[in-house]
């Protein structure tokens, strides 16, 4: 099978060399059992190389289990990794399979396993080395034969020198990396990802899409794409089905990208390639901070306009008034937590409560969002 048939048969869009030579990387390593790592940033499309490694691999008979590390809570999450006898904790009523047994003989796909808890990860590692591990409240050990698959969006050679990652099991996974570009890094791709996109949406839902321009297309491949592959099908699947299939312009384009504005003029915001939690809570911050500097300039503008003729009027009030504006405004400036408390709570207003969608928008694990509704009193 060549390279264009494989990405044909197993969705992976692309034609840029970064997606060429991971590819080639996949087709190599995929007929082994070696342990793949895959990086890259949120929406990235790490789950859809996992398949592909799966289905070009001898166990492609067998099931392939997908488990996201970052969205089960901690107290539960050895027990739907290795199952549990009967009992073993409250709650447990009947003896059950964890995710490697179910997929015996198959593939366990770990997405976010930066997100795993450090005194789970010895116990992962043993699955790693040997295929061993013991369920909860049981002291046999059993075996299984499973392929492992991880991914993460993490620095884990950073999360290991902060302590959070142990550095046998950093370095049992990285025997093959695999780092998925975000999609600002290979532009030429979008216009593929569009018009797949399109013919996807157009199709399911039967409605004719009559296509983009050319300076539309330009403004989608100019867009930072923080949401990366993920964010674009939103944005396509919005643009066709509220535009009913209408040609797509660049008035489109600027009304379903908001945030298309500030990518055309220079960003100052640190960038992080690979973010740390503190680097993602960090950069929510700034993000904020920004937006309200905006509003702030806006507000400003406004009450300018207003004053204007009273500046001409009797010039030593305005002085004075805007004196007592700068030494009164700084005892309203709000705090960073409370900034940070007030996005939280817009974006579960947004998403309805919905505490995964909640956290793709704020680009945090789920578990990063839990604990914060939790520190915030907001649960």
């Amino acid at each position: 099978m060549t390279r264009e048939e494989f990405q044909a048969a197993h969705g992976i869009i692309g034609d840029s060399v970064e997606i060429k030579e991971i590819v080639d990387v996949i087709l190599q390593v995929a007929p082994t059992d070696i342990t793949v790592l895959v990086t890259g940033e949120s929406g990235t499309g790490k789950e859809v190389l996992a398949k592909a490694l799966h289905a070009a691999s001898r166990r492609a008979g067998k099931p392939m289990i997908s488990v996201n590390a970052g969205a089960i809570p901690e107290g539960i999450i050895e027990s739907e990794l290795f199952g549990h006898e009967k009992g073993s904790f409250t709650g447990a009523g009947d003896t059950r399979k964890g995710y490697f047994e179910i997929a015996d003989g198959g593939t366990v796909f770990l997405d976010e396993i930066g997100e795993l808890p450090i005194g789970l990860q010895v116990k992962f590692l043993r699955i790693l080395e040997n295929g061993e591990f013991i369920r909860v409240g049981s002291s046999l050990p059993r075996m299984v034969d499973v392929r492992v698959i991880a991914a993460t969006n993490k620095d884990l050679e950073g999360e290991v020198r902060h302590g959070n990652f142990r550095s046998d099991l950093f370095y049992r996974l990285r025997s093959v990396n695999i780092r998925v570009p975000p999609l600002r890094e290979r532009r030429d791709d979008i216009p593929l990802f569009f018009h797949e996109f399109a013919r996807q949406i157009s199709d399911k839902n039967k409605i004719h899409f009559a296509g983009v321009t050319g300076e539309a297309m330009e403004l989608l491949k100019s867009y930072h794409w923080p949401g990366n592959v993920r964010e674009l099908r939103n944005a396509v699947e919005s643009i066709i089905i509220i535009e009913q299939g209408r040609l797509v312009d660049a008035t489109n384009i600027r009304k379903y990208l908001k945030d298309l504005q500030h990518t055309e003029r220079p960003r100052h915001l640190p960038v992080f390639a690979h973010k740390t939690p503190e680097q993602a809570e960090r950069e929510l911050l700034y993000r904020a901070l920004l937006e309200m500097k905006n509003d702030i300039m806006d507000i400003k503008s406004m009450l300018g306009n207003r004053r204007a003729p009273v500046m001409q009027e009797n010039p030593e009030y305005v002085e004075a008034n805007v004196d007592q504006e700068t030494s009164s405004g700084s005892e309203n400036i709000m705090r960073l937590d409370e900034v940070e408390k007030k996005m939280i709570i817009s974006a579960l207003d947004r998403f309805s409560g919905n505490r995964r969608l909640a956290s793709r928008a704020l680009n945090i694990s789920e578990r990063t969002l839990y604990r914060k509704i939790k520190e915030y009193g907001l649960d």
